[in-house]
């Protein structure tokens, strides 16, 4: 009855190959992996042809789901390994790392103490090495002589660890490895194959302390019930995290070391010529030979048994990249890491959410994949229909599967919808969130929309879940949210509150029909929203400051757009009330020049009032920034009206004119915000417009050999301070 113990590295490739070697030639009767016991339930899936790495074992607590926990697995995982080769050869598998049932019930994170420094460190510095990694990498990652390195490196941890005495949470989990070795060994098994991670080897050599010494550490730690599953991994997240805190930054290189089966350093720049081609990168056969041997030769004088990461890097930039450092970005993120999304069996347990959703994509034929994909939706065809609700139902539970390419606000309205699609497999643990709401995607989104309609304080919030409610076709949500939105409004006397509302609530009202969804009633309420805000907005715009009139001038365009889509006689009282507010005094400048435009865009007023009007505000008793402020609002609705309307344009051109120098250069940044708004196009046919003012002949542009230069001269310094030059 003999113990192996093998100490790797996690997400080793190196040890990943040597592991495999040696389990051939010992052949274990069972096979220990450090992990959570919870997952032998789930072992045996990895033996199905559809589990392919990367994957990783998601543990969670049933009453807690933020309590979860990944252990990732590559191909190049020992672990993984060690499953596979232990399934192929019938033989029992278990993991013996301690349970998350007790790793969920405690939130003690304790570690060991008494290292000063990283244990690979210490041992590199010892093997003349000023790099822990690429001494790793060249002793054991790299390695492909077959020598089995795994008495040295228990020997080298051993020494390490001659002074170390494990404490908190690395105690208890050494404790329970030990524990369950010991119920192997009674259990009669001759060959017992423990993989762990090196550091914890000497913690299992014989002689094993007492059970009773185990069983006190572990004796009273608090227990969660844990149900653990398989998920599908990708390389980012092994590069970012893992699990067992060691991540990789480079999985791609990993995978190429473990899947290739010669000639390592041409193959991986080959596939770089690859990536760098796929770009339309001019890059030849002579700089895959020449990348080689740069890699080969910075290898030799390092000293390395083969080229590393860092030697084909460099050799990349210098040869394939020719130095830029944009192009080896390229590199990194497509081969160094990779983004290869591995795949589960479709028996694989699942939360119900989970489990809903995956039935939903399938008929659905949404694929998952972590590459971003825009996906534009026809609304008027009932599977992309479908696909909609879908996504924004799990926008609704925080799940971003898809998120739209523009706001959404201004994506409503349409029959279009655009998605940019990418999964990220941390979902999974809001997905099992998500289950606490409900069983369904449907059940737990309308779960999450009726506690906003009855926790929410503001009338925006509730405003915005029923806008999301309609888009997600939550139906059994929309009472609630209608009622609470009616409630609050009635019991809101801030106006600026009523505003910012409305626009989402009219939108619901317009598009709920376009969906397929029910908004009955939602016209109703936005009537009634109107005339509150009607009834008040005079108080809210009296004797405002100017940053304070710009705010509620948003708030203004924003319910102008809203009663573009209600009803007929809610659009003709809010213009009433505006016409009524357009000519008053006590309206800030800004706020009144956009409503005085306004009323001429909806014909309330004729061009010969607005003419009166402006030139009231422009005259010379007023203010230099009270008058810029009323052109910038009279304005902001576009620069054409000056180019079609000489009156308006005359007005504008005498008023700037005649603006003295000190005046001049206080309202510039707000002429210059204006104008600055039209498109080219515009500015330069006003130009044109206002050089003819007077003398139409001269709207014929001179040719450019007959220009005046002396004249063109004088223009340059008033041009120049319009420029900020």
């Amino acid at each position: 009855m003999t113990v192996h113990l093998f100490g790797i590295r996690h997400h080793g490739p190196g040890s990943a190959r040597a592991l495999a070697a040696a389990l051939a030639e010992l052949q274990p009767d069972v096979v220990l992996i450090e992990g959570p016991p919870e997952a032998d339930k789930v072992v045996e899936l990895a033996a199905s042809d559809e589990m392919v790495p990367p994957v990783a074992l998601l543990a969670y607590a049933v009453d807690d789901s933020t309590r979860a926990a990944f252990w990732p697995f590559a191909v190049f995982s020992p672990e993984w390994q060690a499953i596979r080769h232990a399934l192929a050869a019938v033989v029992p598998v278990r993991f013996c790392d301690l349970p998350a049932a007790y790793q969920f019930g405690s939130s003690d994170r304790s570690e060991r103490r008494g290292l000063s420094a990283d244990p690979l460190a210490t041992l590199a510095a010892a093997g003349g090495y000023d790099d822990p990694e690429r001494w790793w990498d060249d002793v054991i990652e790299h390695r492909r002589d077959g020598a089995e390195p795994f008495t040295v490196i228990g020997e080298a941890m051993g020494e390490l660890r001659r002074d170390e005495t494990a404490i908190g949470r690395e105690a208890q989990r050494e404790a329970y490895m030990r524990t369950v070795l010991r119920k192997a060994l009674r259990e009669g098994f001759e060959r017992i194959a423990v993989i762990c991670g090196a550091w914890h080897v000497p913690a299992l050599q014989a002689p094993l302390p007492p059970a009773t010494h185990d069983a006190r550490i572990l004796k009273g730690l608090p227990k969660r019930k844990v149900a653990c599953t398989w998920v599908p991994w990708t390389h980012g997240r092994l590069a970012s995290s893992s699990g067992y805190g060691a991540g990789v930054t480079s999985p791609g290189w990993y995978h190429h070391l473990f899947t290739a089966p010669d000639q390592i350093t041409a193959r991986w720049l080959g596939k770089v010529a690859r990536v760098l081609r796929a770009e339309d990168l001019p890059v030849s056969s002579a700089h895959v030979i020449e990348a080689v041997r740069l890699a080969e030769a910075l290898a030799a004088l390092r000293e390395r048994p083969l080229a590393g990461l860092s030697e084909v890097t460099e050799a990349t930039r210098a040869v394939m990249c020719g130095g830029n450092d944009v192009l080896l970005d390229l590199v990194t993120r497509e081969a160094v890491v990779g983004e290869l999304l591995g795949a589960v069996p479709g028996d694989t347990p699942q939360a119900p959410v989970a489990a809903d959703l995956a039935a939903q994509a399938r008929r659905l034929r949404l694929k998952r994949d972590t590459a971003e994909r825009v996906v534009e939706l026809d609304l008027r065809k009932p599977n992309d229909l479908e696909k909609s609700r879908l996504l924004h139902r799990l926008r609704i539970l925080g799940i971003d599967w898809g998120v739209p390419t523009a706001d959404e606000r201004r994506n409503q309205g349409t029959f279009r919808e655009t998605w940019t699609l990418s999964w990220d497999p941390g979902l999974e643990v809001d997905l099992v969130a998500a289950g606490a709401h409900g069983t369904t995607v449907l059940g737990a989104a309308t779960t999450v929309m009726l506690r906003v309609a009855d926790e929410s304080s503001t009338l925006a919030e509730v405003t915005s879940a029923l806008e999301r409610s309609l888009l997600a076709d939550l139906a059994e949500a929309l009472p609630a949210l209608l009622q609470g939105v009616d409630t609050r409004a009635a019991k809101d006397a801030d106006v600026g509150h009523l505003m910012a509302a409305l626009p989402a609530l009219a939108r619901s009202a317009r598009y709920g029909d376009v969906r397929g969804s029910s908004a009955e009633g939602l016209g109703l309420v936005a009537g009634r929203m109107v005339s509150r805000v009607c009834a008040g907005l005079g108080r809210t715009v009296h004797g405002l400051d100017p940053e304070a009139a710009a705010s509620v001038l948003e708030l203004i365009d924003g319910v102008q757009d809203a009663t573009a889509l209600l009803d007929e006689a809610v659009r003709l009282e809010w213009l009433a009330t505006l016409e009524g507010l357009s000519g008053r005094s006590s309206v800030p400048p800004l706020i009144a020049g956009r409503l005085t435009r306004l009323m001429l865009d909806t014909s309330r007023l004729d061009t010969a009032e607005v003419a009166l009007r402006l030139g009231r505000a422009l005259s010379p008793g007023t203010p230099t920034a009270d008058a810029a402020g009323y052109v910038e609002g009279f304005l902001a609705g576009g620069g054409l009206l000056l180019v079609h309307d000489e009156r308006l344009l005359a007005l504008v051109d005498s008023w700037l004119t005649a603006i003295p120098d000190d005046a001049f250069l206080e309202a510039l940044p707000l002429l210059r915000r204006t104008f600055g708004t039209f498109a080219s196009p515009e500015r330069r046919s006003i130009g044109d417009r206002a050089r003819a003012l007077g003398d139409p002949a001269a709207m014929v542009v001179a040719d450019d050999n007959e220009l005046d230069s002396l004249l063109a001269a004088s223009v340059l310094p008033v041009v120049a301070r319009l420029l900020g030059v």
